[in-house]
């Protein structure tokens, strides 16, 4: 494992936007609010050829008995304790205060915390836009060595920073790891989400609460099983365009999306006890957009009063609402107990695999040829369309051409017809599959 280094700070000093920038990247939500960030981020980084991984964490509120204070402290300290416990040699702390306010009662209360957690503490002054400020100073108080001013908002003084990390840490090469497969679990705020990432991971990786939008960044967390590795994206609720009014939650619904689009596979999560709501249709669309392979999740199973038929109903619905993907993989789940959860990575692998079956151009146009045999192609104003063979062009999602005498002649119910017999003859399913129709004298990108 790569050494670990968690950001830690009292809320609003700007740990989220100095872990964007030693990433390079805004993967932390930054709002000039405190508890923007809530629970643990990770992100893996390069310095100078040295390698570690970076863990974002929610404001160190020690005194406040709130519920959601209380979460994000319980997340800030399963991160020191991960550093602690899991980096190869030395861990470190990155210990971020305020350099505009100066210091406070609360820095000592979090530097106590700190020495009873016992790791390595490498301390910045944030917010030092002028290069240096006399306050910096006063941090020497703290007794964790020289305090390194920095602007996280500029980009000053962050190689010094780095620097004084990478003094305190392990060697550790940057790796790849293309056979990992993403996992990203989307749906409405309060279906379950969270929940069902942490009973994959087998604890508690996100903060889980009644609250609706408890979530608010695209969580990624490494899960190997066996010889299987996979990477569990928890992300924000996502609800309907009107109803986001905060700057918090389009961002949050943003990082939603962009989790969307780097997965390998989607977990669509819907609350059973609601059913499949018109919001849960149009982020399974999205995701059939993306040409995404998916599995539709129906959680809170039970709470469901059911019978011999009950399961059938759903299956019904759901057929009814997603018939612009009827290659839908579902499985009915209670995060809350466990039970089917199991089931989630085994149907995510095999929609994965599913999504990069490539076919032999040979095998494909026997099966093409045949389906064309029973039902032949259509005609228009006397002209009718002749295909003249077919190929797969690429993969996740699979995705075929056809060479055409005119590409105007193929329509669109014929080209669900061909989909069809490629799905009836070859296992796609939990995957879409697109077919490109294109004349002899087309290119194909």
């Amino acid at each position: 494992m790569k050494p670990l280094i968690a950001v830690v700070g009292r809320p609003n000093v700007g740990k989220s936007t100095l872990f964007n920038r030693i990433v390079g990247e805004r993967i932390a939500i930054v709002e000039d609010t405190p508890g923007v960030t809530r629970d643990r981020i990770y992100a893996d980084c390069e310095w100078c050829g040295r390698a570690f991984t970076l863990i974002d964490t929610g404001g160190l509120e020690l005194k406040s008995e709130d519920e959601m204070w209380t979460h994000i402290r319980a997340q800030a300290e399963i991160a020191v304790d991960s550093a602690k416990e899991s980096s190869v040699v030395r861990p470190v702390v990155l210990y971020v205060v305020d350099g505009k306010t100066g210091l406070t009662t609360d820095d000592s209360l979090v530097c106590a915390f700190l020495r009873k957690a016992a790791v390595p503490v490498v301390l910045a002054v944030n917010k030092i836009d002028n290069g240096y400020s006399d306050t910096v100073f006063d941090f020497y108080a703290l007794g964790f060595g020289e305090p390194y001013p920095v602007s996280a908002a500029q980009g000053k003084g962050i190689g010094d920073l780095l620097d004084a990390l990478m003094e305190v840490i392990p060697v550790s090469a940057v790796e790849e790891d293309p056979d990992r497969i993403k996992i990203a679990i989307v749906g409405k705020p309060n279906a379950g989400k969270s929940s069902i990432a942490n009973k994959l991971l087998g604890f508690e990786r996100s903060i889980v609460s009644d609250i609706a939008g408890t979530t608010r960044d695209a969580i990624d967390t490494r899960l190997d099983v066996g010889d299987d590795k996979y990477l569990i994206i928890d992300t924000a609720g996502m609800r309907k365009r009107k109803a986001v009014d905060e700057d918090i939650e389009r961002y949050s619904v943003m990082r939603a999306l962009l989790a969307v689009r780097r997965a390998d596979v989607v977990l669509i999560v819907c609350d059973s006890t609601q059913g499949l709501t018109e919001q849960d249709v149009r982020i399974a669309g999205f995701v059939h957009e993306q040409g995404k392979a998916s599995v539709v999740v129906m959680n809170k199973w039970d709470l469901i009063e059911k019978d011999t038929h009950t399961i059938n109903a759903f299956e019904s619905k759901l057929a009814e609402d997603l018939k612009y993907m009827d290659y839908f993989m579902s499985v009915y789940v209670s995060a809350k107990s466990g039970k089917r959860v199991d089931k989630l990575l085994t149907m995510c692998k095999k929609a994965v695999e599913n999504s990069r079956r490539r076919i032999s151009t040979g095998v494909l146009n026997e099966v093409m040829n045949e389906a064309m045999r029973i039902s032949e192609p259509p005609s228009k104003l006397g002209k009718r369309l002749k295909i003249y063979y077919f190929t797969q062009v690429s993969t996740a999602p699979p995705t075929f051409v056809a060479k055409v005498n005119d590409s105007a002649l193929m329509h669109f119910s014929y080209r669900r017809y061909l989909e069809n017999a490629l799905r009836k003859s070859f296992d796609f399913e939990g995957t879409p599959i697109r077919i490109l129709v294109r004349t002899n004298n087309e290119k194909t990108e």
